[in-house]
């Protein structure tokens, strides 16, 4: 296996009991930490109207972090372009710039509360799976169908509080484009008026792409030449259909001669698979506050996820995220980050990590890495 860079994904969870306020220095301080251990990004999420997730606004929150770190690569993963324009999301990366050249990735997104797009012709060739599984042995689940989320009272009134009355979203791909424009400075409208964004023009970010299928985000990655960052963790069935129509759509840009991938994953790291499980346990819970649209809850002690009366409706509702989530010694998950970046050709993982306790979760980050860098896939 080749060198593959780890990197984080934040969304500032807040722990039954917690506050807003300590889950943000929480990451803060994580950020800090995944700095000395080595990691290479450090991303924050854009969530909306969940009690236990407090990463609202990745540029706010990069601003804090970014003073309280070096050398850290520090970005969105993901602006949700769907309730903003180009030109506010290039002045924030720009204000960010600004300050702390050469640090940023803008990682941006479609938003919520919109079924994904899907590209002309036939869908992208994917490796085969037999049994749900890959030739490697990667657990492939059942493609989980969004449309009950999409139709629930909580999303809409996410969509209407976000988006000005009246308001449309712009087509996604000329979005991006109007992104790629005005940090170029090459912005024209239709009209042949040039927009100049000051800060912002020639900012020294790096554009991602995030997607969970094989539609019109990793079709606007590879058409644009972009970076791309597949979600394993978000849609697990899809995730060989992200990368392979990401890959099919390449096309060699000024930003990227090759195809260029990031893959994510949950993971819990403990000393032992029985403590790694243990510190997990709230992970189901809180996976089905999420699906059944009640927004992401206060993240649940492994007391209070074990008090949950389950329900097979319940059980099959989180299936597929629970087992694959990647749960464990620092061996165990480091054999399946290598199965997951093996099968879809990764060059870098994105890691996610969410537990009760901080201290917990610092730890899991850091016995990673150290096991990370003992098998030698550590750049740098």
């Amino acid at each position: 296996m080749p060198e593959t860079s780890l990197g984080v994904l934040d969304l500032v969870p807040i722990p039954s009991g917690g506050t807003a306020a300590e889950a943000l220095r929480n990451s803060v301080d994580l950020a800090q930490q995944a700095e000395r251990f080595g990691y290479g990004r450090y991303w924050f999420a854009e969530h909306h109207l969940n009690p236990g997730v407090a990463g609202t606004s990745p540029a706010v929150v990069l601003a804090l972090t970014a003073s309280a770190t070096s050398t850290i690569r520090l970005g969105s993963g993901a602006v949700q372009l769907g309730h903003r324009t180009a030109l506010s999301t290039v002045e924030e990366f720009g204000l960010l710039d600004a300050l702390h050249p050469g640090r940023f990735d803008l990682g941006l997104g479609r938003s919520g509360g919109r079924p994904p797009g899907r590209p002309a012709g036939p869908p992208p060739t994917a490796p085969p799976v037999v049994d749900g599984r890959t030739s490697n042995g990667l657990l492939l689940p059942p493609r989980f169908s969004f449309e009950s989320l999409l139709g629930s009272p909580r999303i809409a009134l996410q969509r209407r509080l976000l988006q000005l009355p009246g308001a449309e979203s712009q087509d996604y791909a000329e979005q991006i484009g109007d992104v790629l424009a005005l940090l170029a400075g090459t912005y024209r409208s239709p009209e042949g008026v040039e927009a100049h964004v000051v800060p912002g023009e020639g900012a020294d970010v790096q554009v991602w792409i995030l997607g969970s299928s094989g539609g019109q985000s990793a079709e606007v990655a590879g058409a644009r030449g972009l970076r791309f960052a597949a979600n394993y963790h978000v849609s697990p069935g899809t995730v060989l259909e992200a990368v392979e129509g990401y890959r099919s759509f390449f096309q060699p840009s000024e930003f990227l001669d090759k195809p260029y991938i990031s893959v994510s994953a949950d993971v819990v790291v403990a000393e032992d698979e029985a403590t790694a499980r243990e510190l997990a346990a709230g992970y189901g819970l809180w996976v089905r506050s999420i699906r059944t649209a009640e927004g992401a809850i206060e993240f649940p002690t492994p007391r209070q996820a074990r008090a949950h009366t389950w329900t097979d409706e319940d059980r099959a509702l989180v299936a597929d995220r629970v087992e694959t989530q990647f749960v464990g010694s620092p061996g165990q998950v480091a054999d399946q980050l290598e199965r997951l970046q093996e099968a879809t050709g990764a060059d870098e993982m994105l890691i996610t990590t969410i537990t009760h306790s901080h201290p917990d979760r610092v730890r899991s980050y850091d016995l990673l890495a150290r096991e990370w860098r003992r098998r030698g896939l550590q750049p740098g």
